[in-house]
């Protein structure tokens, strides 16, 4: 199990929720409600870390960075 950090505001135009994971930016979604905009956002990041994977399974390469 991970743990992710999700940002939500309501969108005032639309009157809908947007969530967005702030570890893993492309995986953003939103809803009607806010528990609506967080089990879409959910499924984003399951998404979003399948993607990933695959791309390491290709050989793409990582380094860790280190921000002071």
């Amino acid at each position: 199990m991970k743990t992710f950090t999700v940002a939500i505001e309501r969108d005032e135009e639309t009157g809908l929720y947007v969530a967005q994971c702030l570890e893993i930016p492309q995986a953003i979604s939103q809803g009607r409600t806010e528990e609506e905009a967080i089990g879409n956002v959910k499924e984003a990041i399951e998404l979003a870390l399948e993607h990933l994977g695959e791309k390491m399974a290709k050989g793409k390469k990582t380094v860790e960075v280190i921000i002071e």
